[in-house]
């Protein structure tokens, strides 16, 4: 049995049909750790769709509105470029619902895992680049509103700026919003996070540990977040297609560490949610997931152990 819970539900895939984004990957993925006996039925929590009273804490209700009549114009879908439909709006509001399940379970255990989630360009008043609702967002304001948290820290380690987290929160000095992400690519326009480490094209292995682990650690140091929300994008890989930077799998998997390790030794809770993976073969995608799920339980059970976790590259704890 795993030391920390999964969530997962069958209705995540947000049927988008010929897409780039393979939003079949959420079952596809749970499908692989139940047959590879990483997990077993009883090591998934099925979560709940969030409460509209929990997206509006993040949503402006005109943009809740259009998303639950299918009211959205013409500029609102080139903008979020993803086909409307009732499938998935409800996948959107049961990501959000994953992820607040999963920060809960992160801090009752130390980690949560949301088998989906991490759509961090969705703003208050529209959706852009594949994500309707900010579900890292909802979790946050959720747990804070229920008094669970106070300060709380979103390390996102997608390919792409978090745009929309970064509006979300700017000003607010109670979330700090790390972005680690290559430069020259989506979006455009990059709203300050409170910290951006941007990536130069083709950045491999050693430069991007070593950027993220000295920005993550000051970052730490500094702010002394009650929950990391870890957004574990696939698409730094080396083969992404809507990627340009050159992790190889072991390096998104000593990223993983480092992120996970790293808050975990400070007795600071981890909540995963996986984001973007685009690469030419899905399994790669699904493989990089994986592999995140699995550096989770390696971490968490030294941890549990009383031990230390294999030192992570990007420098000292």
């Amino acid at each position: 049995m795993l030391p920390f819970r999964l969530v997962y539900h069958e209705q995540y895939d947000l049927h988008l049909g010929s897409h780039v984004f393979p939003s079949k990957k959420y079952a596809w993925l749970h499908d692989r750790l139940i047959r590879t006996r990483f997990a077993t039925a009883e090591d998934f929590a099925a979560p709940e769709p969030a409460a509209d009273e929990d997206i509006l804490l993040v949503h402006d209700p005109q943009w809740v509105a259009k998303l639950r009549s299918g009211t959205l114009t013409y500029q609102d879908i080139l903008r979020l470029e993803i086909p409307y439909s009732r499938q998935m709006v409800e996948a959107f509001w049961l990501a959000a619902g994953g992820t607040i399940l999963a920060s809960r379970l992160a801090l009752e255990s130390g980690v949560g895992f949301n088998v989906g989630g991490g759509f961090h360009h969705a703003f208050p008043d529209h959706g852009e680049g594949f994500c309707a609702i900010n579900d890292v967002a909802v979790a946050i304001r959720r747990l804070q509103r229920d008094g669970a948290i106070r300060r709380a820290m979103v390390v996102d380690c997608d390919v792409h700026h978090g745009n929309g987290t970064a509006t979300i929160f700017a000003g607010d000095h109670s979330v700090f919003t790390l972005s680690i992400h290559q430069f020259k690519n989506y979006p455009t326009e990059k709203p300050p996070s409170s910290l951006d480490i941007h990536l130069a094209d083709g950045v491999g292995d050693a430069e991007y540990l070593h950027r993220l682990g000295d920005g993550y650690r000051a970052a730490l140091a500094m702010f002394k977040p009650e929950l990391v929300m870890y957004v574990a994008g696939a698409d730094p890989f080396y083969a992404d297609q809507l990627g340009g930077l050159s992790l190889t799998f072991d390096g998104l998997m000593e990223r993983d560490r480092l992120v996970i390790w790293t808050a975990l030794a400070r007795r600071i809770p981890v909540a995963v949610v996986l984001a973007g993976g685009y690469a030419e073969n899905v399994e790669d995608t699904i493989t990089i997931h994986a592999n995140t799920a699995a550096v989770a339980r390696e971490v968490v059970k030294k941890v549990l152990a009383g031990g230390h976790a294999t030192q992570p590259a990007g420098g000292t704890s």
